[in-house]
Formats: C-alpha cells, sequence, structure tokens
C-alpha cells in the first residue's frame, strides 16, 4: 500500500485536544461562533443571539446546529447576513417554509431556516454557504423571568443535552441529521439528538454573553452567577472569555417585587401576584416520589437526588401516606403499595434511597403509570406526586399524552437536577399539576434549592383560582395554577376592556381574593410573551389528543409573529450563488454537558464528531448505548450490554461504559442493520454525494464491519468508498455501488412506510 505523507503544516495537533483533534486554517467545524445579549428590564429580557458559521471546506455547504433557548422564550424574528447581504426571515406554516427552503437550495441561493421541536430545543439550518465564506443569523427572543423567594432569574441553556430515547426504529428516512433513529415513541428523535463533541476538543465556538440589567423602579439588591465567572461594568455582566458552550447561564437579580397588572394597549394583560402572608390547614396526603436512577443521574446529580429525595421524604407526617419508585429501565418500590408517614417507615425510606445508584435508561412512563394507579385512592386527602430527574428523555409528547388527563386531576412537582436541565418538560409536567418546578443546577445551589422544595412540597396557599371584573377573551388566559409561598402568580391574557381585577381563590377553604388595579405600558414585549405562553398551552394539549388544534396554533403563531413547532421561519437570498445544492453536509456536534461522567471511550466520541452524521444506534436488542455520543458510541456497549443470556435491553440507556461486551464473533449482521438501512436511505435522498460524503461513509461502514468482527463485503464496500477522494474516483459509480451492495445487506430496505398519500414523507409531528 502507497502511503501519501501530508505536510506537517496542514495537520498541527491542537495542544491538550485530546484523540483526533487537528487544526486547519478554516478550522474543521462550520459553527464558529454565537453571541447573546441579553437586554434585561425588570421581570422582562429582550435578548438576541448570533451565531456565526464558516465553510471549512472547499465545496458549498449546508450546515446544521440543534440548539437550546429558553422554554418560556418567544421568537420574534429571525435574519441571515452574508457577503454585505441581509435577508429578513418570514415565519410560514412550517411546511411551507422547508418547502421554500429547499427551492432556494436547488435553485443556487442561500438560505436558512429556524424550526421549533421541543419548546426549548430549536433547529437551524443554513444552505449554501460558498467555501471560506461566513454567514451569521440573528434571533430575537422575548423572555420572562420567573421570580420566585425575592429573586429574579435569567437561564439561557448552552446546550441541548443526550437524551434517552425509547422505542421501536420506524422503517424510511429519519425526519432529522441527529444520532438516534426516529422510533414510534420519538418519531422526530433524529432531530433532538445531535452528536458530541470528543472529550477533550479544543474550544470549538467562540461564545460571548452579556446581560444589561435596568431595574425598571425597582430595587435591585444583588447580582449572582452560579455556574459562570462574569465581569461586571457598569449595568452590564459579561461573561469571561474561553468559557464553553457546556451548561446553562444563570444569572439572579434579587430585588423586591410587588402585586401588579399591565395592559400593553393592545388587548394584552399580565397579571403578577405576590402570595399572601397565610398559614395554611394542609389535609393528609398521599405523596409518591419518583427517584430517577439512569445513567445520565451519575456522579454529583446522583447525590443531589439522593438529598433531594431524602428532603422530601422528611416533610411527612404519621397522617401522610407515601411510596418510594426509584426507575431507569426497571421499577423499584421501597416497599409494596402506600404507607404510613411513621418514623419507622421514613428511615427505611431514606436507607433504601441511600443505596440508589445510576444504571440504565431513563423509562419514565412506565413509573409514572404506577404512580398514578397508587394515587388513585380515597377521597379527601391530597394526591402529591414528586419527580427527582434531570428529564433527559426524547418522548415528551408521548408521556404527556398518555399521563396527562390523570396528572392534571393531582399535585406534581418535579426537582429537575442537572446544569443543562430539560427544563421546558419538567415545566410542562408541573404546570398540568398546578405544582411546582425547581431546579438544582450545582452543588453549590443543593441546600438552597432544598429549603424551597421543602417550603413547597406542601399544600398551596391558595388554590382553585379565578379572575373577576376583567372582560377577558375566552380561552386566552394562561393556566393560573395555585399560589405557594415566595412563589408569584403570572397570569397573561386576551382583554376586551378593563381598568383593574379581582383575584379569588380558597386558602385552607376559606375564601380569599385580592383586587389589583391595572396601568397602561409601553411593552411591546408583552404580546410576544402572553403568545408564546398561550401556543405552549395549546401544544400541551395539541399533544394530550386534541389534533383538531392545529390549525388555531398556526393562527396564533402567524398572526401574533411568534415561533412554535407548526411554523418556521425562512430567509431565503433572491441571488444565485452556486450551480444547484449543497455539496456538503455537517450537523455541527455539540458539547458533553458539564458535570456529565464521561460514559464511553474518547475513540467513539472521536468516530462521531469528526466524521459528520453518524449512522443510528443499534436496536433494542444491542446494549444500552449512549445517546451523547450517538451512533458508533451506542455500540460499544453499556451496562448488562451483550451479556451472553441477557434479554433484549432497553434502547440508548445512558450510563457508565461497562468492559463487557460479548466475543465479537457472536454479533449477527442483524445487529446493525438499523444504521445500515439509514445510510441506505440518506445515499438514497441525495442526488449527488460528493466524493467528501463518500468517504465519510467508508469510514462509518469500517467502523460498523469492526464491530462486527470483520464482515467481507461491508469491509470491501468501505475500503472502495474510503478512496472516494483520490483523483480519478467516479463518485456515481460509487454511489450506485454502495446502493447495491446496502440494498443486499439489508434485504431490499429503503424508504418506505410513514409517508402517507402518494408516497410523500408526512411531517414528524403527524407519524404514527
Amino acid at each position: 500500500m502507497k502511503i501519501t505523507s501530508l505536510e506537517p503544516a496542514r495537520c498541527v495537533p491542537e495542544p491538550d485536544a485530546g484523540i483526533g483533534a487537528l487544526r486547519t486554517e478554516r478550522g474543521n467545524l462550520p459553527l464558529e461562533s454565537v453571541d447573546v445579549h441579553a437586554a434585561i428590564a425588570g421581570l422582562v429580557a429582550g435578548v438576541e443571539v448570533a451565531q456565526g458559521f464558516r465553510n471549512p471546506f472547499d465545496v458549498t455547504l449546508e450546515a446544521t446546529y440543534v440548539f437550546p433557548l429558553p422554554d418560556r422564550a418567544a421568537v420574534t424574528a429571525f435574519r441571515m447576513e452574508a457577503d454585505d447581504r441581509v435577508v429578513e426571515g418570514v415565519l410560514k406554516e412550517r411546511g411551507q417554509a422547508r418547502a421554500d427552503y429547499d427551492r432556494a437550495l436547488r435553485e443556487g441561493r442561500r438560505a436558512a431556516i429556524a424550526e421549533e421541536d421541543r419548546p426549548d430545543v430549536f433547529t437551524i439550518r443554513v444552505g449554501n454557504i460558498l467555501p471560506g465564506e461566513r454567514v451569521t443569523v440573528r434571533l430575537t427572543l422575548s423572555q420572562p423571568l420567573p421570580y420566585e423567594d425575592g429573586a429574579a432569574t435569567f437561564r439561557f441553556p448552552l446546550v441541548v443535552a443526550p437524551r434517552y430515547i425509547p422505542g421501536e426504529a420506524l422503517d424510511g428516512p429519519p425526519a432529522g441529521s441527529g444520532t438516534a433513529p426516529d422510533t414510534d415513541a420519538v418519531p422526530d428523535a433524529s432531530r433532538v439528538t445531535p452528536p458530541v463533541l470528543l472529550p477533550g476538543f479544543p474550544n470549538p465556538v467562540r461564545l460571548s454573553l452579556s446581560a444589561t440589567v435596568d431595574a425598571a423602579g425597582l430595587d435591585l439588591r444583588e447580582l449572582a452567577s452560579s455556574l459562570h465567572v462574569v465581569e461586571e461594568e457598569g449595568d452590564t455582566v459579561r461573561l469571561r472569555p474561553g468559557e464553553r458552550l457546556d451548561r446553562d447561564f444563570i444569572l439572579r437579580l434579587s430585588f423586591a417585587a410587588s402585586t401588579s397588572l399591565q395592559f400593553d394597549g393592545a388587548g394584552t394583560f399580565a397579571l403578577f401576584v405576590v402570595p399572601p402572608e397565610l398559614e395554611t390547614d394542609r389535609r393528609p396526603r398521599d405523596l409518591v416520589l419518583l427517584l430517577d436512577r439512569s445513567g445520565s443521574m451519575a456522579g454529583w446529580k446522583m447525590v443531589a437526588a439522593r438529598r433531594a429525595a431524602a428532603r422530601i421524604v422528611d416533610t411527612l407526617t404519621p397522617g401522610d401516606r407515601f411510596a418510594v419508585l426509584a426507575f431507569d429501565s426497571v421499577v423499584e418500590e421501597a416497599f409494596e403499595g402506600l404507607a404510613e408517614g411513621s418514623d419507622r417507615n421514613r428511615y427505611r425510606a431514606v436507607e433504601h434511597l441511600a443505596r440508589v445508584d445510576a444504571r440504565g435508561g431513563t423509562e419514565l412512563l412506565e413509573p409514572l403509570r404506577r404512580a398514578i394507579a397508587l394515587l388513585g385512592g380515597e377521597q379527601g386527602r391530597e394526591r402529591v406526586l414528586v419527580l427527582v430527574t434531570d428529564g433527559q428523555v426524547g418522548n415528551e409528547d408521548q408521556i404527556l399524552e398518555l399521563t396527562g388527563g390523570a396528572l392534571s386531576a393531582m399535585r406534581v412537582h418535579t426537582v429537575g437536577i442537572d446544569r443543562a436541565v430539560n427544563a421546558g418538560f419538567l415545566g410542562r409536567l408541573a404546570g398540568l399539576g398546578a405544582g411546582r418546578s425547581e431546579l438544582v443546577d450545582s452543588e453549590d445551589r443543593l441546600d438552597a434549592a432544598m429549603e424551597q422544595i421543602h417550603r413547597r412540597i406542601g399544600a398551596p396557599l391558595v388554590t382553585d383560582l379565578s379572575l373577576k371584573d376583567l372582560d377577558v377573551e375566552p380561552g386566552t388566559v394562561t393556566r393560573l395554577g395555585s399560589l405557594f409561598p415566595g412563589v408569584p402568580l403570572r397570569v397573561y391574557g386576551r382583554c376586551r376592556g378593563g381598568s383593574a381585577v379581582t383575584v379569588r381563590g380558597l386558602a385552607s377553604g376559606a375564601p380569599w381574593e385580592e383586587r389589583v388595579p391595572g396601568t397602561v405600558v409601553d411593552s411591546p414585549a408583552l404580546g410576544a410573551v402572553w403568545a408564546r405562553a398561550h401556543l405552549r398551552e395549546l401544544e400541551d394539549r395539541y399533544a394530550m389528543g386534541e389534533r383538531e388544534l392545529e390549525g388555531e396554533i398556526v393562527r396564533v403563531s402567524l398572526e401574533h409573529g411568534v415561533l412554535c413547532r407548526f411554523t418556521a421561519y425562512v430567509a431565503a437570498d433572491t441571488r444565485q450563488v452556486a450551480e444547484g445544492g449543497p455539496e456538503h453536509q455537517v450537523i455541527q456536534p455539540v458539547e458533553q454537558p458539564s458535570g456529565w461522567e464521561a460514559p464511553v471511550s474518547p475513540m467513539a466520541f472521536g468516530l462521531t464528531a469528526m466524521a459528520g452524521p453518524a449512522p443510528a444506534p443499534p436496536p433494542a436488542s444491542g446494549g444500552p448505548g449512549i445517546a451523547p455520543a450517538g451512533g458508533f458510541a451506542a455500540m460499544l456497549g453499556g451496562d448488562d450490554a451483550f451479556l451472553p443470556g441477557a434479554g433484549p435491553a432497553p434502547r440508548m440507556a445512558r450510563g457508565p461504559m461497562s468492559a463487557r461486551p460479548a466475543p465479537r464473533a457472536t454479533r449477527s449482521l442483524d445487529t446493525v442493520r438499523p444504521q445500515l438501512v439509514a445510510e441506505l436511505d440518506r445515499l438514497k435522498a441525495l442526488h449527488a454525494p460528493g466524493a467528501l460524503y463518500l468517504a465519510d461513509l467508508g469510514s462509518r461502514l469500517a467502523a460498523l464491519s469492526a464491530y462486527l468482527g470483520g464482515h467481507a463485503e461491508l469491509a470491501a464496500l468501505a475500503r472502495e468508498l474510503e478512496a472516494a477522494e483520490r483523483p480519478g474516483t467516479d463518485p456515481e459509480a460509487l454511489r450506485r455501488r454502495a446502493i447495491e451492495v446496502l440494498t443486499a445487506l439489508t434485504g431490499g430496505s429503503g424508504p418506505r412506510g410513514g409517508s402517507g398519500g402518494e408516497g410523500r414523507e408526512r411531517p414528524f409531528w403527524k407519524r404514527a
């Protein structure tokens, strides 16, 4: 074999960079910078996010970036800037926006599209970036700040943490470019599972984040950042240079707030009610505590979760009954059924909690069903469910559809523990059950958070809230919930008239009310914040089975200019810059979240991050791989993975890596067939894959062959494809050859099913 030497200047290793990280003049990933600026005024923040992309390749590029935004934020504007041209985005129905984006790329024009996949997970695609060119996309947001115990919190997430994906893989092409296959439980899994960077990878993205604080007449006493080091300059707080996109940015503003009612002059109102100083007589409780012990909870999170659970058990009295369920892919009970809250039983529960450690996958649906069954008991007792977790699951809509109705009939509290917590989902669950969602973002915050949890796990101060004396438009008022100690009530809605409102409810069974006069304010953000909150509630109802709401969701989104899951912003240039669609596609790998224990060998991360889109993880008969690395990482095994005689392991459970893979000779082609099907589908969907793509495909197939212990046909195809960049190679002939071999290996698998109507793929949110 002839070995060609590379010029040393073209492949200089990065110092302390981990396996496989090289430096080139153009870089090796498309996302170059993320700049965030927030203008905080009282309890509302206006935010602009700028993402800078650069094409490091010699061919036109489509870059995909999956990233988080605050779950309560309203995205109200989108623009693309390239080559001294500025293109404003237009909000359209999602299918139409995708069609416009695809047409622009086919015609050789630059285009960008922004889509929402979860309340706090978004995807941007930028296509036809010319070699060496920079493109900037900008998002404009309006975000309300939650306020509790005398402090408002500005939380800006910076990384999409890996999510556990349950269910059986769907046939047909994937909905996105991520590392997990779409499943019957998570039909858009491939859209919310970006690959994860190799640990030790040199800072791939330049991060700039600043927040300008205007107290807006409130008495600002203190600013504190819990997870990052910040620098203060006047009224502006800046993130220290060199920080990575691996944890939420959290800024706490301590000041006193008061009850208020604001009108924006366009029919939108915002009500803020500080809880009264009341003593409550709470009823006996039936409480079920669910503790997540999945692999993603390893390390400090498991310690914090055990302590949080123990503090919750401490709130019980002998008149209460309770159950403690620890879950991963199985559910373990501390004792059978509901037990009395006696000293002995509480001691037994805490003793059980002390033995719980992280393992397996986050199968949340079954423990929720078990809890609902336990809480279906007698009248006269308050039913409370407490979930302690990082919330890193992908099947949020499935969980809401199958349990949402029952959860809305009981009190639901969630305790989120992570530095990149799935706050959107945990807030949705708590909102259904008129409870609270408490977030623990660091060990330093644990004691303060535990104190808040201890106070609020009891009965609320005021329940059965309603509004009087304000002519509200029916169906526009956001969920009222209950008043808890230290937690003000915040309500948005639309009204036809009125200058004041009376808030009514029950405090310890007795009537309670408070009249709040209104003031007119000049706040353009108020309408957007209301529209986002209203859309979230409509989307939750849609997820729970009210499919007829789709049209209403699209109407509200377009009418008020706020992005949602059924709409998208698209910006398409009118000038042609290329001969056709992009010749290379790259999905930007994301950071491994801070505080997560490294789940796989560095090589697994390297294959994923450096090779572009990875094949899907193994089927359920494979071991519980690691969602963050995706692709090959999942094949390297996990707890109980590939053990002789073991039954099917849960899909993609995130746990510490095990050194117990079965002998390679025992692995059949069926083990990797879903990956091969996915690769075949992608290959057929690409009209003219370039040499870079084919070479990348060859490296992935070589890894699959090695995983199987050697597979002659697969290895031979891999060698042919890896030579795609040699002079004189015919890419189209290689493409046909790859399709022929993969079709034979997969038994003729290809795009099929799930499309309905003339073979066209249905939008992912409508797939079975």
